[in-house]
């Protein structure tokens, strides 16, 4: 008898000692200020991040569009890159073909025309803005182009460099993203002069040495609405690594009237990419989707990713990407 009272005596004493124990540590983890800091803490960092990514010259026709139909799947080029693309807050790139089935070849042997279902590629991509600033905006004359802003625009994907007036060609994209405003504006200096868009025709955002000024005015205007002002430039010399006088000058100009990013496209090889004062220049970011398999550089590119907090760039990661001989990219992750 004895010992079956000893025994109910220790369950009794062990478990309310286990009570208390229990009560001991949920007070003590719940009061904690030091864990109730934790989760807010680590939510801000991820809120106030902005990833920007920069991609290269992007061309659905050709080769591309062959090898699209082969896989009997208009989203072929983006297959790889869509799920990193789809991460980023805003995703930006050079749109080297028109989409479109209008129009008559008026350029080079070297004319792009995409067709239409192209577009569902992009969609699904991601690709947030586009510039349609280059020498292969008018290969198909105005009607095609202005088709392809309209399917853009159809699509929910913003162009820049372009218009159907001069007004629209030259306006600056704006996009607000967690509290910091980023505006892109963007220049051809390829193609030709005659592409400029006029006061009610369509066209392209032609530079040129002779409009240093009124680019300095534009930036200048561009910036007081914006925290971060990103400038595209359709320029340099094809194959070419390094960058020339010209991309140089427009570039420096460009940041000196208050840029903080210079965008290069054209040069279908990798060129530098360089800090000058506060801001970033990428003189060329190479092919990202294209048919051009004749030599390694030009089945390499690169992607810029961006990132900003606080209304300012904080980090610029250069990311290599490798073109497969069926023009898919895949964007390599450090």
């Amino acid at each position: 008898m004895k010992t079956v009272i000893l025994l109910i005596f220790t369950i009794l004493l062990f478990v309310t000692l286990l009570g208390g124990s229990f009560i001991f540590w949920q007070e003590k983890f719940t009061a904690s200020p030091v864990l109730s800091n934790v989760l807010p803490i680590a939510s801000n960092v991820v809120e106030e991040q902005t990833v920007l990514l920069f991609v290269g010259d992007i061309m659905l026709d050709r080769g591309v569009e062959f090898y699209i139909q082969q896989h009997d799947d208009w989203r072929w080029p983006f297959l790889n890159v869509k799920d990193i693309f789809q991460k980023a807050d805003l995703v930006f790139g050079n749109l080297e073909s028109v989409i479109s089935d209008k129009g008559e070849k008026v350029g080079s042997m070297y004319s792009f025309r995409a067709d239409p279902k192209t577009m569902e590629g992009l969609v699904f991509s991601g690709i947030d803005v586009v510039s349609v600033a280059n020498n292969h905006s008018i290969d198909y004359g105005p009607e095609a182009f202005v088709d392809s802003l309209e399917r853009l625009k159809e699509a929910g994907i913003d162009y820049v460099g372009g218009g159907v007036t001069r007004n629209e060609a030259e306006t600056v994209v704006v996009k607000v993203i967690k509290g910091t405003t980023i505006g892109i504006i963007a220049y051809s200096t390829k193609g030709s002069p005659l592409w400029q868009a006029g006061e009610n025709s369509p066209g392209i955002s032609w530079m040129d040495s002779t409009r240093l000024s009124q680019l300095k005015k534009d930036i200048e205007v561009a910036k007081e609405n914006v925290d971060i002002l990103v400038v595209s430039f359709h320029f340099g010399e094809e194959y070419q690594k390094e960058p020339s006088m010209t991309q140089q000058i427009l570039s420096k100009a460009a940041i000196d009237a208050g840029a903080d990013f210079i965008i290069g496209h054209h040069s279908h090889v990798v060129q530098p990419v360089e800090q000058y004062k506060d801001s970033w220049i990428a003189y060329g970011l190479g092919n990202f989707i294209f048919d051009q398999n004749f030599s390694p550089d030009t089945m390499e590119g690169l992607v810029l990713k961006v990132e900003v907090e606080k209304q300012g760039i904080v980090n610029v990661i250069p990311l290599r990407v490798n073109i497969s001989k069926e023009s898919q990219p895949t964007i390599l992750i450090k």
